[in-house]
């Protein structure tokens, strides 16, 4: 934790952290499962719950995110690899939607598929090493 989490307790923020941390390993297993529904032609992937806990679990991973960002005092001009991982952030969602969206080539949709996992893989090593390299470092 950093000097500037002053505005929270320490406990407060552990359990921010923890919420941050949950909803990505969530939504990242959601989004693999998916693809694979998708790609199996699995009947569930169409159901209202796998078209609305995805927008859920986003919605407090952003919250989450957006609260960790101002507990610490971050933003992109003082954490390099928070643009980083912001710029991976929008590269997801668009290879994400090609993904998951039918009617495109299945070829297509799995190439996306599978960068989108890479990419989110990256984002998460940029978060783990605090450099916008991630595990490249």
């Amino acid at each position: 934790m950093s000097c500037h989490a002053a505005r929270l307790k320490p406990m407060d923020y552990l359990i921010l952290k923890t919420i941050h941390q949950s909803a990505a390993a969530l939504s990242i297993t959601g989004f693999f499962a998916r693809g694979l529904g998708h790609f199996t032609g699995a009947a569930w992937v169409h159901g209202r719950p796998a078209k609305n806990l995805p927008h859920l679990l986003d919605t407090a991973l952003l919250l989450s995110a957006l609260a960790l960002a101002w507990t610490l005092r971050l933003h992109p001009g003082n954490a390099p690899w928070l643009t980083a991982k912001l710029c991976g952030l929008l590269i997801y969602i668009g290879l994400g939607t090609v993904a998951l969206k039918p009617g495109r080539p299945l070829p297509l949709r799995w190439l996306a598929w599978v960068a989108a996992l890479a990419t989110v893989g990256w984002m998460v090593s940029v978060a783990i090493r605090k450099s916008p390299w991630g595990f490249w470092a």
